[in-house]
């Protein structure tokens, strides 16, 4: 793959964690209209524990920051994919809908192909000792 895809990859990745973790703090993206109520009692739970901001949406403004400045990416990569996988997670069984599923699944399929990028680094991770 070209190296303008990875980079694309990542630095779109990490403005949507970027923009999306600071939403957290600062709430300039209204919630969309209809979100099902299975999906806002779990969000309230989260945002009630005090787990979503600041610990959840805080590493999602810093794993953001290092995908798009390209400092220490490969470890925003690995920092950021459970919470990619979770992201993918609720709404698939949250907020079902073929329209509900085009962020996540291209988040998915963007944090693979930037990951890919760094995959000698990663490559020890997946081996037989």
């Amino acid at each position: 793959m070209p190296s303008k895809l990875y980079l694309a990859a990542r630095i779109l990745l990490g403005l949507i964690y970027f923009v999306f973790g600071l939403n957290g703090f600062l709430n300039f993206i209204p919630l969309p209209p209809g979100i099902p109520e299975a999906a806002m009692n779990f969000s309230a739970a989260m945002m009630a524990t005090g787990y979503f901001i600041p610990l959840l949406k805080g590493t999602e403004v810093i794993g953001g920051l290092m995908l798009l400045t390209g400092f220490a990416a490969p470890l925003g990569l690995v920092v950021l994919a459970p919470i990619t996988l979770q992201i993918f997670l609720y709404h698939w069984f949250l907020t079902p809908g073929a329209t509900n599923q085009i962020m996540p699944v291209a988040m998915m399929v963007m944090h693979l192909v930037a990951a890919l990028a760094y995959w000698p680094l990663y490559r020890p991770l997946f081996g037989r000792r």
